[in-house]
This record gives structure tokens, sequence and C-alpha cells, in this order.
């Protein structure tokens, strides 16, 4: 099994990527008043408990409504 010390050039992009993702998405959630399909809070907490990218990215292609 590989060590955390060998991993870490890989896994540092990754966790400031998700971190960013989400960081993003939770300022376009709730600066925002009109979505495609839910509501704020449901957009929040998807974001929020699917934070491995598969929540933002779900806001994204589902729940952000066009310009």
């Amino acid at each position: 099994m590989p060590e955390v010390k060998e991993m870490l050039p890989f896994l540092i992009p990754v966790i400031i990527a998700e971190i960013v993702l989400l960081a993003y998405t939770l300022r376009h959630v709730l600066t925002h008043e009109n979505y495609k399909r839910g509501n704020r809070m449901l957009w929040v907490i998807v974001c929020i408990v699917g934070m491995e990218f598969i929540g933002p990215i779900l806001y994204f292609l589902l729940g952000k409504e066009d310009a």
C-alpha cells in the first residue's frame, strides 16, 4: 500500500481544487435567487453533502439558471 508521502503530490492539487470548486459553488448558490430545479436550501445541502466534486458539478449542470 502506497505511503501518504508518496501520494501527496497528487492529493494536494485535488484537495485544493475541491475546496475552490465548493467555495465558488456555495458563493454562487447564496448570491443568486433563481434556479432551474429546487431551491437555495436544497442546493446548499447537495453541495455540502456531495462535496467531493459531485455536489458542485450537479449544481452547475442541473440547478444553475441560464443567463
